[in-house]
């Protein structure tokens, strides 16, 4: 397709985001009666999902009995949909080269500091250290300019990564955030394995996304809006939306969410693979005292619990952009994926083992290493994921979701972390590290319901701790 008739495309596409109905609804459903939302909440609770219209009434509640429930809810969706698992990934940036000017982000052009763009060596060393941590998963992320980042580029940085092994290391599944493109573009990705493609609309009001996006392509509202639709054009059926909460009004932008998983739902039967929850954070560069709608804690955490409550299938993701404690607090109602030892700078994590300055796209408020953070998961009663074999086995996008919504999808994600665990306890922990794994994994394989998937499990186990076999999945 033509970049001409790619715009034509998102041109005839409707701009399904209203900002007067959203701004109406949200007034409108302060009314809302408490026995109504207590059906609603009830709807949740039996894991139905909820609409837009009836976020936007648990999400101007002011009721504490309302709000108790629905935290106690999120906590349940959370532990029936999801158990104890917690998939794990790191972000890999490959280059900081970007030609849109955004009030929020250290990579705004007008930015002056030493840009890089990583080679492929510099890609294979980052790897190396990624795949030392136990990652098999990463999201490559990288600015948008067309001249320097071109999509052969991340092309090139994709089919080097998986062509990697280092040791027990591979990068399994890549996950790509790079800027909204065409169907041409997607269509690449698709063809070299892309995992899901991420993107953040940023922000769903329009007024707020177009002064805070002051000049480049980033800048068209309605074509970042339908990159999505793009993406599954050109075949790429896992999406990962989010919002940058502390733009605007958080209520609104929920609701753009969750209008945005509609809209996905109704064209391709298939809405959000997960939804990320960045909270503006500081950068270089950039003043936060300049964004007047920053998102405090106790507001944060009901966002979280009602997108749990919203989309109870979806993945919820959660950076280190957020401290130690909240992420520990946010994985109880309903987060699902966090990163873990997570470089936020081009080429950071070799710099990092060589203690040089960085320049990261976002400070970071969780510092702890990979390992640490997945020890404390361990303490905590979560079993670690690495899994990539929903991707890998052709689950994806709708037939993922089926399997979801059917409860059959314990059967394939509770075996496959139990045996990406044992990998990692055998591969990068510590004596003590591996018998608290086999205790947990032992704990928890009875919990597998299909007698052959947990006997071949076990047999899997086995093979892993004893004889070094490596890379079994459901």
């Amino acid at each position: 397709m033509t970049a001409e008739l790619d715009r034509a495309f998102l041109t005839n596409t409707k701009n399904f985001i209203d900002q007067a109905y959203i701004e109406g609804l949200l007034e409108e459903s302060k009314n809302t009666a408490s026995s109504e939302i207590e059906k609603i909440l009830d709807k949740a609770e039996r894991f139905e999902g909820l609409n837009h219209i009836e976020i936007a009434s648990l999400l101007t509640t002011k009721d504490p009995v309302h709000n108790a429930r629905i935290f106690s809810i999120a906590g349940e969706i959370k532990r029936h949909i999801y158990g104890n698992r917690i998939v794990m990934f790191a972000p890999l940036y490959v280059s900081d080269y970007c030609v849109n000017r955004c009030a929020y982000c250290s990579y705004n052009c007008s930015h002056e500091f030493g840009r890089r763009k990583l080679s492929m060596d510099e890609i294979r060393e980052e790897v190396k250290i990624l795949e030392s941590m136990g990652h098999k998963r990463i999201a490559l992320e990288a600015g948008e300019h067309d001249e320097i980042c071109p999509i052969d580029y991340i092309l090139d940085c994709m089919k080097t990564i998986y062509d990697m092994k280092f040791e027990n290391g591979a990068i399994r599944r890549i996950n790509v955030n790079i800027a909204a493109t065409k169907v041409e573009n997607y269509k690449k990705l698709a063809d070299v394995g892309i995992g899901t493609y991420i993107l953040f609309q940023e922000t769903y009001h329009q007024p707020t996304y177009e002064k805070v996006h002051v000049s480049g392509p980033k800048k068209d509202f309605t074509y970042h809006l339908t990159a999505f639709d793009r993406a599954h054009e050109g075949g790429i059926d896992d999406v990962g939306g989010g919002v940058l909460f502390g733009l605007a009004d958080p209520y609104y932008e929920v609701l753009g969410l969750m209008i945005h998983n509609e809209h996905l739902e109704k064209e391709f039967n298939v809405g959000f693979h997960t939804i990320s929850v960045p909270r503006l954070c500081p950068a270089a560069g950039m003043d936060i005292e300049n964004f007047p709608h920053l998102v405090d804690d106790e507001t944060f955490e009901r966002i979280v619990a009602i997108i749990r409550l919203a989309v109870p299938f979806t993945g919820m993701i959660l950076s280190t952009r957020e401290n130690h404690r909240m992420r520990t607090k946010l994985l109880r109602m309903g987060i699902s994926q966090i990163s873990a030892g997570s470089s936020t700078d081009v080429g950071g994590y070799a710099k990092r083992e060589h203690q040089e300055a960085a320049n990261p796209q976002f400070f970071v408020n969780d510092e702890r290493t990979a390992l640490e953070i997945i020890s404390e998961l361990m303490d905590d009663g979560y079993i670690p994921s690495f899994c990539t074999a929903c991707y890998r086995s052709g689950r994806t996008g709708d037939r993922f979701m089926s399997l979801a919504k059917s409860g059959q999808i314990k059967n394939v994600c509770l075996p496959n972390a139990l045996m990406t665990l044992s990998e990692y306890a055998e591969d990068y922990g510590d004596l003590l590290f591996k018998e608290r794994a086999q205790v947990a994994i032992k704990n928890s394989l009875p919990e597998i319901q299909n007698e052959i998937i947990r006997t071949k499990a076990a047999q899997n186990i086995d093979k892993i701790f004893s004889s070094g076999e490596r890379d079994f999945y459901v």
